[in-house]
Parts: structure tokens; C-alpha cells; sequence
């Protein structure tokens, strides 16, 4: 970021340098809009629009008052419940009625005295917020929204709704966006003029300050897109699309070499499988091999679901650049997932004789010392690991060909540093998480794609059933029998420690539950705060059958392969998303006993989490999964946390604005065929747009060349 234009400091200085925004609002921003070790700056407010707005016309009482929707109530305060004695993370609760009913007003972290304030027993006021039912009953969690009479006669008709965070509202986010704006210096123009004139667009910065200030209504109502919105979506894909059009045009143009021989590796392991590769996976090889024999550098993406068959096409793909007298290299993002791809390969390379080791962080000295030595001198064909290959210190004789597997699990950064490890290195990634068309033209744009869609023959299909909370002794006792039966069991919880705030299993307490209901030995636990060495040797116990029952959260989600393992109990799997479902399911059914998935659910379940849990039990095809997920969830939580600017949108949605995404896709082609190095009058204007939305891997690559 040090070569950020000077003209952008005053949008990325900390948000704690706006009048007003002192250390306790600064800690809550912090919280909402910043990243571990980087406090929120001004762009992080500009960018974090309302998504609603609630206005002070009654809608009904609270007997017909929609649930899921904002809605702005008259009511009479009755009655407090604070949080219990010692108990201060509880929720501080207030039920306020009218004629026709009751609803609970449920707050975190609010000063009683604040609330008591705000809300005296006895006194007329108006809420606006969004109810929910928990346990049956109607509740708010913070309103956005309390008035007195007199207040609602002198407030505006309609206040924006922001996500937020404890000791925030939206009131006082709207104040600070308000000053942010002020912040914001004379930018140039980047987008088309065409364009702008054909859509009816602002310019950037009235956009901005139209949508913080005229945020959508929420009655539901068709209304027409706003132009202003419409315009910075697009500003938002369009910086996506350019940076990876970037980083596809650097690559592409480098000069490469050939990195497939004559297929004579390849067909001695293929011929030596005890099963015959699936159309898919001999489509996508031959998609590989067709890349790796071209003059131009390969970046292509893998995408498969849950046993498909990755890692024989991974195998296959480094076994072609070893054809060609080259070495090849798969990084994993765990130590337990890169050793469980290397005994894989392994075995099935055992045919062509390759030379194959791992390389991780917890390697010894003395083991690590000779694998580099042999990694230099050219004594070994592959190189399976972790982010430890990508120091330094890590020395090829002749990479050809790296592979990375859970591509979201990395950054662009990552993936460029590895492909500098040797001359015209091709790039394989891949992902376990299939990903709907539209996400994968986002978010991989600068590659080109091959879909696994089959899965090989003798894959059993997993029993999935919807089980309530309310038979959680049933379930154990059914767990009980299974590992009597010989079977391994995977029990997930979405928390580790108990949480006073929320009402969810943690797998602390449910580890301890089960270890004395089935015996100390029994039961195993691993979760994403112990450390990795604790970890794997938890999982190392479960792989051999000593651990019968593996209490985990979702650490266990991608690349755990333990055959013996047919039960998957899912508890709470109304609060996880789709594909983290499909994942966790996928990591039983991988041996010859018949499994089962139990999604264990606490009712009543609202429309959207049925939904999820439904298509779970209708279907294992992981594609149609990730096109329901899309479409319940939206993109922001498909491929996990944003890396390097690639993954996540603030503004745009891949669902709502999938024609603009096509526009910008194909508006930053031409741009960068017409200015590959965006030197013109809009190239230089484009720069800022790509770091305004910190989209600048794109201008990282013009740098380098």
C-alpha cells in the first residue's frame, strides 16, 4: 500500500481521525468494518452502505406485524428483566405490549442505566426493528429505532438501517458516513462516458452520497434500480473484473514452456488403478495437458465436489510435468490435509516410480535440511506441503508445474510468490467447494475452468436426515450403538466455549457430555484455538480408531479423509450455511459402510433455514447445493473470507447485478487490450478505482511487468 496515490490518503487515514469517532465508537467501527491488525479506515465506512431504511409510519400492531421485516411499533413499556447476577454477557430484556400482544426488546452490551433510560416502565414509545421468533416468541434484538412522542413528531420520515455491532446504531453510523463524505477528495472520472449517459449514473461521490443518504425502503415494493447504486456495483466489478484481466494478461503474455512429455508416466499410473477415470476426469486432463504443452503460461481452476476424484487429476498434472524433465509442487492449507495428499499420491504414483516428500513447518531440522537439498538438486519430482514450500529458502532445480488446493484458502499474493519459484512455472488450483457460474466468472476470472461433475463409481450415497434438538438422547444413544458397531463418528458444534449470549451446542461441553455417557477414552476433541501439533495428534487417534467419536467445529470441514468414519451429527445445522453443510456431510460416506448425516435442529425453524436443510436432505450434488446457496444466502459467504480484494463484494450482488457483471467483465477486457499498462487519461483514473476497492493485485502486476 505504500504506493497508493497520495490523493487517496484522506479516505484510507483510521476512522478514528473523524470529529467525533472517539476510542469506544472507534473500538465498535473497529469490530464492524476493520481486520485483524488494521483498525477501520474512512473508505471502510464510504463503502458500508445501508441495506434498509425504517420509516415512522406505524405498520399495524404487534399481533400483525410481519416477522423478518422492519417494522415501527407504538408501544407501552412493561416490564425489565435484566441480565442475571454475574451473568453480564447475558441479554438485558424489555417487554413492551399494545392491545394486541407482547414483544420481548433484547440488548447486548447496553448499559442498564442506558436502557432504563431509554425505555422507563410505564412510557409511550416507538420501536422500529426487525422482529424474530426465538423459542416461539416474538422478539427485537437491538432496535434500530426507540422514540418518545415528542421525538417521532420531529424526526424524518425514514432512517437508514445499517449492520451493526454492539455499541453502534444506525443513527450514529449515518453521522459519521455523513462526515466521511466530506473526507472525500475530487476524483477523476474512470467510468465510460457512454456508459454514465446510457444508465443515467452520478459521478462516484454523489452516488455515494445518494445511497448513504437514500437508502432502499423496505415495503417490498417493486421499485426501479437506483442509479446510484447501480453505478457504484458497477464501479465495485468493474475493479474486480480489471484487476484480474491484469493478472490474466501478465500471466498469459509471459513466455512458457512445455511441461508435458509423452505421456508415458501417465499412462503407467492410470493403467495401474484399480478403477477407470471418469469422463470428467479425463476431460479435465486432457484440458491440462492441452495447457501444459502450449507455448503460453496455464492458470487454469479445478473444481470438483466432494470425491470427485481432485487429486488423482493433481496427480496426473504433475506426473506430465515430470514427463518433461521438470518438478512439480501441491500446496495444502493444513499440515494434515498436505500429508493426506502425498499418501495418496503415493501410492497411486508407486507405478512410475516418482520421487515424492512432504515439506511443513513442524518438519525436524535435520529432515527438513535434506529435503531441500534434495528439492535443489533436482533428486525429487514432487514436493507436497504447506505454506512452509512457499519461504524463501525453499529452492527448486526446475518447477514446472504448482498446484494449489483450497484456492480460497490462499491469496493472490501467495499464489504469485509460488509461481516465481521457477521459469514459467503453470498454475493448477483447486477447490472442494463447488461454485455457481456466476461467483467462479468473479472471483476466477483471470483462469480458465474444468468441473469435475462426476463421482467415481462405488461412492455410497449418505442417508441425511433432519433430526429436532428435542432427541438429542436419542442421537447419543444411536451414536452409541454405532461405535459398538465398529463405526466412527464426527459430532460438530458451531461454538467451542458456552456462550451466555447465544443459545447454541459448544463443543467443550458437548465433548465432556459425550465422554461421559460413552467414556473418557471414547470421545476426542479438536477446534480451531488449539494448537496445530494438539490438533493433528487428536485427529492422528481418530484415523486409527482409538478416538471413536470426534467432537469438533468445522476445523474438520475440507480434506479430513478418515474411511472408517460413517456419522456425521451436525448439531445446530440450522445456523450453518449450504456448502459448509455439503462439506461436512462429505466427510463420511468415504469407506464401505453405509453413512448417515444427522442435521440436528433447533425449532422453529424460519423459511430460508428450512429451506437449506431441505435441499440438504433432497440432494448431495454439490453444484445444485452451491446455486441454492447463492440464492438463499447471497455471495458474501461462498468463498469464504475475501483474499487479497478476489473473493467478497460490499456493494454489488452476483444474484441482483449479474448483468452488470458481464458488462464489467467484458468492459475490462477491451480496457486492457487498448491499455495494457493504463497509462491513458481514464487507465490513470482506473488505478484509483482498483484501490479504492483494494482491488490493486492489478496495479502490483503493472509494476512488476
Amino acid at each position: 500500500m505504500a504506493l497508493r496515490p497520495a490523493l487517496l490518503d484522506p479516505v484510507f487515514a483510521p476512522l478514528s481521525t473523524l470529529t467525533g469517532v472517539g476510542p469506544k465508537v472507534a473500538a465498535a467501527f473497529d469490530r464492524l468494518l476493520g481486520e485483524p491488525g488494521r483498525p477501520a479506515r474512512i473508505v471502510d465506512l464510504l463503502l458500508h452502505l445501508p441495506h434498509a431504511s425504517v420509516t415512522r409510519a406505524l405498520k399495524g400492531s404487534i399481533a400483525e406485524a410481519p416477522v423478518g421485516e422492519p417494522v415501527t411499533l407504538a408501544v407501552q413499556v412493561t416490564a425489565h428483566r435484566p441480565s442475571p447476577p454475574g451473568r453480564g454477557r447475558a441479554p438485558y430484556r424489555v417487554l413492551v405490549e399494545d392491545e394486541t400482544g407482547d414483544v420481548t426488546l433484547v440488548f447486548f452490551g447496553l448499559p442498564p442505566a442506558r436502557v432504563t433510560a431509554l425505555l422507563p416502565i410505564g412510557a409511550r414509545r416507538f420501536v422500529s426493528g426487525t422482529i424474530e421468533l426465538y423459542d416461539g416468541r416474538r422478539q427485537m434484538v437491538h432496535p434500530a429505532r426507540i422514540l418518545d412522542e415528542r421525538q417521532a413528531e420531529s424526526t424524518s420520515e425514514s432512517e437508514a438501517v445499517y449492520g451493526l455491532t454492539e455499541g453502534l446504531s444506525s443513527r450514529l453510523v449515518a453521522k459519521h458516513a455523513a462526515s466521511a463524505l466530506g473526507r472525500l477528495p475530487p476524483l477523476p472520472e474512470w467510468q465510460d462516458p457512454a456508459w454514465l449517459a446510457k444508465a443515467g449514473s452520478p459521478s462516484f461521490a454523489e452516488s455515494l452520497a445518494s445511497a448513504h443518504g437514500s437508502p432502499p425502503d423496505s415495503t417490498g415494493e417493486e421499485r426501479p434500480p437506483d442509479p446510484a447504486r447501480r453505478r457504484l456495483a458497477y464501479d465495485e466489478l468493474l475493479a474486480s473484473q480489471l484487476a484480474l484481466a491484469l493478472v490474466r494478461a501478465r500471466t498469459r503474455t509471459r513466455q512458457g514452456r512445455p511441461n508435458a512429455g509423452d505421456g508415458r508416466l501417465v499412462a503407467g499410473i492410470v493403467a495401474a488403478l484399480p478403477f477407470a477415470p471418469t469422463g470428467a476426469q479425463e476431460r479435465a486432463l486432457a484440458e491440462i495437458r492441452r495447457d501444459l504443452k502450449a507455448d503460453g503460461r496455464m492458470l487454469r481452476l479445478l473444481q470438483g465436489d466432494v470425491g470427485s476424484g481432485k487429486t488423482l487429476v493433481a496427480l496426473l498434472a504433475m506426473a506430465s510435468a515430470v514427463e518433461a524433465g521438470r518438478q512439480a509442487a501441491l500446496v495444502a492449507p493444513t499440515e494434515i490435509l498436505a500429508r493426506q495428499h502425498a499418501e495418496r499420491i503415493a501410492a497411486m504414483a508407486a507405478p512410475a516410480e516418482l520421487r515424492i516428500r512432504t515439506l511443513t513447518g513442524r518438519d525436524k531440522p535435520r529432515e527438513r535440511r535434506e529435503t531441500l537439498a534434495a528439492l535443489a538438486e533436482g533428486r525429487l519430482d514432487i514436493i507436497v506441503g504447506t505454506h512452509a514450500i512457499l519461504q524463501g529458502e525453499v529452492v527448486f532445480r526446475d518447477l514446472g508445474l504448482a498446484v494449489i488446493d483450497e484456492q480460497h484458502r490462499f491469496g493472490v499474493h501467495q499464489r504469485l510468490a509460488l509461481g516465481r519459484k521457477g521459469e514459467a512455472v503453470d498454475m493448477l488450483v483447486m477447490t472442494a467447494t463447488p461454485i455457481p457460474r456466476t461467483l467462479a466468472l468473479s472471483a476466477f476470472g483471470d483462469m480458465d475452468i474444468s468441473i469435475l461433475d462426476e463421482k467415481p463409481p462405488g461412492r455410497r450415497p449418505i442417508d441425511t436426515r433432519l433430526v429436532s434438538a428435542e432427541r438429542l438422547d436419542e442421537v447419543a444413544e444411536g451414536v452409541s450403538r454405532a461405535i459398538a458397531r465398529g463405526d466412527l463418528v464426527y459430532w460438530v458444534c458451531p461454538l467451542v466455549q458456552e456462550s451466555e449470549a447465544v443459545d447454541l451446542a459448544a463443543a467443550e461441553d458437548r465433548a465432556r457430555d459425550l465422554a461421559g455417557l460413552l467414556g473418557e477414552n471414547v470421545v476426542g476433541l479438536v477446534h480451531g484455538r488449539m494448537a496445530a501439533r494438539e490438533k493433528d495428534a487428536v485427529m492422528e487417534r481418530f484415523q486409527s480408531g482409538e478416538i471413536k467419536v470426534l467432537v469438533s467445529t468445522t476445523v474438520i470441514e475440507v480434506g479430513v479423509d478418515v474411511s472408517a468414519a460413517s456419522v456425521m451429527v451436525i448439531e445446530h445445522a440450522e445456523r450453518f450455511g449450504l456448502a459448509q453443510l455439503h462439506q461436512l456431510r462429505g466427510r463420511v460416506g468415504r469407506g464401505e459402510r453405509p453413512s448417515v448425516c444427522l442435521l440436528l435442529y433447533k425449532g422453529p425453524l424460519g423459511d430460508t433455514a428450512r429451506a437449506r436443510l431441505e435441499t440438504l436432505r433432497r440432494t448431495e450434488n454439490g453444484f445444485e447445493i452451491a446455486e441454492e446457496d447463492l440464492r438463499l444466502r447471497g455471495e458474501g459467504e461462498l468463498l469464504g473470507t475475501r483474499q487479497a480484494g478476489m473473493a467478497n463484494f460490499r456493494i454489488a450482488s452476483l444474484e441482483r447485478d449479474v448483468d452488470l457483471l458481464a458488462a464489467a467483465r467484458d468492459d475490462a477486457r477491451l480496457i486492457v487490450e487498448r491499455d495494457p499498462d493504463l497509462t491513458s487519461e481514464r487507465g490513470r483514473a482506473l488505478r484509483l478505482l482498483l484501490y479504492l476497492f483494494e482491488r490493486d493485485e492489478g496495479v502490483r502486476m503493472l509494476r512488476a511487468g
